[in-house]
């Protein structure tokens, strides 16, 4: 709802630097307690918060909230498969694929841009995953995350200048982009590292089987986005393909 005043990086930019603002106080990161190791890995996963929400926003924008948020998808059920050597997983695989092909249905009208930025966005997100496990078990409590979101917000926020110059905002649009920054960043991140530390990353793919789901009927209920018939049937192939995947692993002690 903000998009039509501050677009998708006016979003971004105020998502990041609030969570970063809120975030930092409270956990206190240690900065020069930091080794080169862990340097790289949040700097990398600061890196990995930019281009996800960017290119998921993008591609919101561009092609509605379900079918973005669904083929941003394809990138954790990409993590639950890679390395696998099950039949079933690579069954998973050319389902999920099929559903691609029949949520996008490829043709002149498609808007290519936009599929390319959720495409984008789903490489983000399964970067996400394994860095933030990794990040997650190489430093205490929120450490991780609240660095990362600091380096996050410090390569925005001379972005932000720059674009509320040209782009103005107001009021209404910055409390939107605020509640987003808190609900859809600050939360998430913090959930994510304290459950990623506990659990697998194939388990952690059950747990958000159904996020393009979610998506798709809060576009409808909410933006006043309808998917087509082709749509909910792309969308219901992926994430049967994700549960699929992700409770095999479950059953697999070997892969926790």
């Amino acid at each position: 709802m903000a998009f039509p005043v501050i677009g998708p990086v006016g979003v971004v930019a105020v998502r990041q630097i609030v969570t970063a603002l809120i975030l930092a106080p409270i956990v206190r990161p240690r900065f020069r307690a930091l080794r080169w190791r862990e340097w790289t890995l949040t700097v990398s996963l600061a890196v990995v918060f930019s281009v996800m929400n960017l290119c998921l926003y993008l591609a919101i924008e561009r092609i509605g909230l379900g079918l973005a948020v669904t083929l941003e998808f394809v990138g954790p059920l990409a993590v639950a498969i890679v390395g696998s050597r099950r039949l079933l997983d690579m069954g998973c695989a050319v389902l999920a694929g099929i559903g691609v092909v029949v949520l996008t249905s490829p043709g002149p009208s498609t808007d290519l841009i936009g599929i390319a930025s959720a495409g984008a966005a789903a490489a983000a997100w399964a970067c996400y995953i394994l860095l933030n496990r990794r990040v997650g078990q190489r430093l205490p409590g929120l450490q991780g995350t609240a660095i990362a979101s600091v380096v996050t917000a410090g390569i925005w926020m001379p972005v932000a200048a720059v674009w509320f110059v040209i782009h103005v905002p107001t009021p209404a649009a910055l409390g939107l982009a605020v509640a987003c920054g808190v609900m859809s960043s600050l939360v998430p991140y913090v959930a994510d590292l304290l459950t990623l530390r506990r659990i697998s990353a194939h388990a952690f793919g059950t747990f958000t089987s159904l996020n393009p789901v979610w998506a798709a009927l809060a576009g409808w209920l909410l933006l006043h986005q309808s998917l087509s018939l082709n749509e909910w049937l792309g969308t219901g192939l992926i994430v049967v393909s994700s549960v699929f995947v992700s409770i095999r692993a479950l059953a697999s002690p070997d892969e926790q």
